[in-house]
């Protein structure tokens, strides 16, 4: 599904050049749970941006389903990013005068959909995720724990192809984690791809492979034994 080959990422200040990504070459077929971790400042988010089609400002190949990324325009690159890509931002980066619902439904509004379905879609999204209670108040209303919830709710409703989430579970707590986790778990059954940044070793084996960054580089890739059930079980 995707195939990065030399992508790099650098900023500059000054006169001075800082790389945050190097030379990355990595594959991640389709239906994979894949788990970047590394130390603070390793390259993690900034690979998380790239791949989420966020940041134009990379050299390098990035190839998605076969379309070349890297030719593409920014017009052309979010329109594939809100068809085929759904995110979950360490931030929550929710709409402030949206409500939840709302919120919910902005990633459905760039789809061809009918009003009925789209409100179906985020109805079953708002149950599943026991926030029907919540639908009609604002992010400002909203503990942290839940605003991470409602972004999560709005990166999966539309069924991406590709989900990336930045520390998912970062503002929840362990109950919630874990029901987060084995929720990722069941749409990477149904065939989601799904790219997570962890600092968690619970949560990152609940994928099935963890590539490990250091200072802009790969340094390991690791295919995982053990199924997320066996890691909620233990």
């Amino acid at each position: 599904m995707i195939e990065l080959k030399s992508v790099e990422r650098s900023y500059k200040t000054g006169h001075t050049e800082t790389w945050v990504l190097r030379r990355i070459a990595l594959t991640i077929r389709e239906g994979e749970f894949v788990t970047v971790m590394g130390p603070s400042g390793a390259g993690k988010s900034s690979l998380l941006n790239v791949l989420g089609l966020l940041d134009d400002s990379w050299l390098g190949e990035y190839w998605f389903d076969e379309t070349p990324v890297h030719t593409l325009n920014r017009k052309q690159r979010a329109d594939l990013a809100r068809r085929r890509i759904g995110m979950v931002f360490q931030s929550y980066h929710l709409l402030d005068d949206l409500t939840v619902a709302e919120n919910i439904d902005l990633p459905l509004s760039y789809k061809n959909l009918p009003a009925k379905e789209r409100q179906g879609m985020v109805a079953d999204i708002l149950d599943r995720f026991q926030i029907v209670a919540k639908k009609d108040l604002f992010p400002s209303q909203l503990s942290g724990g839940q605003q991470q919830l409602v972004g999560i709710a709005r990166a999966v409703v539309h069924a991406p192809a590709l989900l990336l989430a930045d520390e998912p579970t970062g503002n929840l707590h362990s109950t919630q984690a874990r029901e987060i986790m084995e929720l990722f778990c069941e749409l990477n059954r149904q065939g989601t791809t799904i790219v997570q940044v962890t600092h968690s070793d619970v949560n990152a084996h609940y994928g099935k492979r963890i590539v490990e960054l250091r200072d802009g580089w790969v340094t390991s890739d690791e295919n995982l034994q053990a199924h997320s059930t066996e890691v909620a079980a233990s």
